[in-house]
């Protein structure tokens, strides 16, 4: 689903109560979490977090206008979705995500190339998505994709 929305803040008002309790939740953690240099804003319809042009002027390769993804927090039909460029380039970030996540979290890791997708908002690795936020940094991630996802 994708909201008309300018800011993080528009998009919230317009989810229901329980989503918008988590997705809170989520973006404070995210915002405490991510290093230095990552930039806020709507991105692709979501709350996203991306290397903006005055760190990396090159942008997204699929559109050079928009600046470089990184991680994107959405409320979709019938879940809460993280999205993270990082996890879908780096096989030893995956593993370790996968390999955490049944410490953190009751439920079946419910996961895409990049979408790791909450369905029951009761049971969410809040911890371990704090964790995983500070597993990267903007220097890490515009090599990592330079490297593994840009075209060249």
């Amino acid at each position: 689903m994708q909201y008309e929305a300018d800011t993080p803040d528009a998009y919230i008002m317009q989810l229901k109560p329980e989503r918008q309790e988590v997705v809170i939740k989520l973006r404070k953690i995210i915002l405490k979490n991510l290093p230095k240099g990552f930039e806020e804003r709507i991105s692709y319809g979501m709350i996203g977090y991306v290397v903006p042009h005055s760190i990396y002027p090159e942008g997204y390769h699929c559109n050079p206008e928009l600046p470089l993804p990184f991680l994107n927090l959405a409320s979709q039909k019938n879940f809460v979705a993280l999205y993270h460029s990082g996890i879908y380039a780096d096989k030893r970030l995956m593993d370790w995500f996968v390999g955490q996540y049944p410490e953190h979290c009751k439920r079946k890791l419910d996961m895409g190339k990049s979408c790791i997708r909450f369905k029951d908002l009761n049971d969410i690795p809040y911890e371990l998505i704090a964790e995983l936020c500070t597993k990267m940094t903007v220097k890490d991630w515009i090599s990592l994709y330079e490297v593994k996802v840009k075209r060249k």
